[in-house]
């Protein structure tokens, strides 16, 4: 059994007391411990702002992306190994591990790119100024300073390598060390690739920190310039950002919610038409991938009344294709929920929808372990029920819903209090040009898929680095990522107000942003 040790202040180091327990989802066997009891939080965050931050301010963007460059190399070299540990703690399939771990390292290389592109610059300016007087001389231009504090990343259990290299890379680039906590239950991962990735010296001291076990009282020694990233459940979130020195300190605090994600198959969609076959391969590759343990899967799906028969159909055989059980056996496509906790969650969460809804396609009953199977309830009255539009069951769990005619498929789509992400099947133009707007203000991101992209799209579920990922309402209200607009969060825009002459000198050598 390992014990899993914190990364901070330069030194890996243990918490007191036992700790809690990492297991394996399958066989339940203790595969590791974590404490993060007893450790000097106001130590290791000072550490990372003076040592880790005047290190990386020191470097231009061009030399930031070589850091992390160096950073997905050594991870890259340790895939397979990585790929062990999140079978064994997270019960992920071969699939669900490289969505994870090559994840995380395709999104570094991104950032590495951009800052390649960014050059030898410290500064970003923006690349429109403004006049402000009748003088034309006296003008107003924005420029990006990196922030001098700490960056802390709180994230989620069903993504240890992803959720942690998405927002490093960020981080990084922009000139900002982190903290890192991982969700204990299955921060082996985590642990192993920050292991790695401070044996190799490829970042400099105090630019990278990891925390193993509860936060405690981490929130508290947080100040001015620091920042706090976090994916997981919104009460988590709330108890958080309620903090009275995170409240007194006005610190910034993005959320990346749990939500109730969309997909529409759109009114001109017939069972014979390729968006109505990428639409039912689409809902079941979400509903099994990762088992149903992702914050984009699909939980809503929305479909004109009269094809509800033929969409039941269809994803019944889909899912049967869906074999269930050990990963480490041939021939299995979806693993088990990664604790018995997340199951016991998952059954609950059925079982108050079933008062709304009916089982349609799969089901089954609890085992008493952590396997949850493939589930499509159909609410055949969604405007009048609440609970399908309230309650995420987060596992392999969806809800199909029918609609008559658009109105109401707007109406339902909103009713969800905010997503991160909506996906439509459609090929006809003039319904997704009224749709699509209509639905994107609850909608972090919306995928559309026509015939023509249909065997080419990303997917509904993957959050690629190029668009932003967050979502409004109950989603959080966050933003990450979207290519150097994920850059804003670690750094403060401010207006300066010369001449033109002045500013133009003061912004010689900055990196142009059109944004």
């Amino acid at each position: 059994m390992i014990r899993l040790q914190s990364y901070l202040a330069g030194h890996w180091q243990d918490g007191a007391g036992s700790g809690a327990q990492l297991k394996d989802p399958v066989s339940g066997e203790i595969l590791a411990t974590a404490s993060g009891d007893g450790l000097d939080m106001a130590g290791a965050l000072a550490f990372a702002r003076d040592r880790g931050g005047q290190a990386l301010r020191a470097l231009t963007f061009a030399q930031r992306a070589g850091l992390i460059n160096a950073l997905a190399g050594v991870l890259a070299e340790n895939r397979e190994r990585y790929n062990s540990i999140a079978l064994a703690n997270s019960g992920n399939t071969a699939v669900d591990a490289a969505l994870d771990v090559d994840g995380g390292i395709g999104t570094l290389k991104y950032y590495a790119s951009i800052g390649r592109k960014l050059g030898e610059a410290h500064l970003l300016a923006e690349a429109t100024d403004d006049q402000l007087t009748k003088d034309e001389a006296f003008r107003g231009r924005h420029i990006w300073t990196t922030l001098h504090g700490v960056a802390v990343h709180i994230n989620a259990f069903n993504f240890p390598s992803w959720g942690l290299w998405e927002k490093a890379a960020v981080s990084l680039l922009a000139g900002m060390p982190f903290l890192a906590k991982p969700a204990t239950a299955t921060a082996w991962l985590a642990h192993e690739m920050v292991r790695d990735v401070v044996a190799a010296g490829v970042l400099p001291d105090g630019a990278i920190s990891l925390l193993c076990g509860g936060g405690r009282d981490l929130m508290d020694h947080l100040r001015p310039g620091d920042l706090v990233a976090f994916t997981g459940s919104a009460d988590t979130a709330e108890h958080l950002r309620s903090n009275p020195n995170v409240i007194r300190s006005n610190i910034r605090f993005a959320v990346e919610a749990d939500s109730l994600n969309l997909c529409v198959l759109g009114p001109d969609a017939s069972p014979d038409s390729p968006e109505f076959a990428a639409f039912i391969k689409e809902v079941s590759r979400e509903m099994t991938v990762k088992a149903g343990q992702k914050c984009t899967a699909i939980r809503r799906v929305l479909v004109p009344r009269d094809r509800v028969d033929a969409v039941v159909t269809a994803l019944k055989a889909a899912l049967a294709k869906a074999v269930m059980g050990d990963p480490r056996t041939e021939g299995v496509r979806m693993g088990p929920l990664v604790s018995r906790a997340q199951a016991q969650a998952a059954w609950a969460g059925l079982d108050r929808l079933k008062a709304e809804t009916r089982v349609a396609a799969g089901g089954g009953n609890d085992d008493g372990g952590c396997f949850v199977p493939p589930t499509l309830l159909l609410c055949n009255d969604p405007m009048a029920a609440r609970l399908v539009h309230e309650i995420e069951v987060f596992g392999p769990v969806a809800t199909l819903m029918p609609y008559d005619g658009v109105d109401q498929a707007v109406a339902l789509a909103r009713k969800g209090g905010g997503s991160l992400a909506a996906s439509v099947f459609s090929g006809d133009g003039a319904f997704l040009a009224g749709f699509v707007p209509a639905i994107a203000t609850s909608h972090g991101r919306v995928l559309v898929v026509d015939g023509s992209v249909a065997a080419g799209h990303s997917g509904h579920g993957v959050v690629m680095p190029h668009c932003v990922h967050g979502g409004p309402g109950r989603a959080g209200g966050g933003e990450e990522l979207g290519g150097l607009r994920g850059l804003r969060f670690y750094m403060q825009r401010s207006a300066v107000q010369g001449s033109r002459t002045m500013l133009d000198a003061m912004t010689q050598g900055a990196a142009v942003v059109a944004l």
